[in-house]
């Protein structure tokens, strides 16, 4: 559809899209649109967790806004779920991480058995399967990689970087809630 020399359309959100030529190459989305609001809520959650885990000097930094980015959800009660499955995960992986690293060494048949072993972790605190690759990923930052700090000392700073980035998504959650309660076909009314 033509209006006033640009094509308008309507993007897969709901907003409205208007192009400044043929080719769709300038496109400009409306500042109220939903994926506006959450990319800028992203984006926000995102640079606080890492400023915060640059403050406590963490070594990983880049971990908190990386679980920033994997927890922030749209609702608080979305984000909570993520978030307890992430923690838990993290720690359990951590200890089996730290444990495996101090006694035995970064070996491949180690890792396997520690990954196994988690898996019965995981069931045992009857956590869900995200969980446990939350845990797998820990695990294997904690074993794997060389480091020159001792394992428990790694595994904690994964904890408090992890940590961190739950904290940041949760607060945002109460802070500057999304709405849910608006379907797409009235986004796409009101645009």
């Amino acid at each position: 559809m033509m209006r006033g020399g640009a094509a308008v359309r309507y993007a897969p959100w709901g907003a409205r899209v208007a192009t400044t030529n043929a080719f769709g190459w300038d496109r400009v989305v409306r500042a109220s649109s939903p994926i506006v609001v959450h990319s800028a809520r992203t984006a926000t959650a995102a640079v606080a967790s890492l400023l915060i885990a640059r403050l406590f000097r963490l070594p990983e930094a880049y971990w908190a806004p990386i679980t920033t980015l994997v927890i922030t959800q749209s609702s608080l009660g979305a984000a909570l779920s993520v978030s307890s499955q992430r923690l838990v995960g993290t720690v359990l992986g951590a200890i089996v991480g730290a444990i495996a690293a101090s006694q035995f060494g970064p070996h491949v048949l180690v890792f396997g058995t520690g990954v196994f072993l988690l898996g019965l972790l995981s069931a045992a605190v009857r956590s869900d399967r995200s969980a446990y690759r939350f845990g797998g990923v820990t695990l294997a930052i904690v074993l794997l990689l060389p480091r020159a700090h001792p394992a428990w000392q790694i595994a904690l700073h994964r904890c408090a970087e992890v940590s961190i980035g739950i904290g940041v998504a949760l607060m945002l959650a109460v802070v500057w809630p999304e709405r849910d309660d608006v379907t797409q076909h009235e986004i796409a009314r009101r645009c």
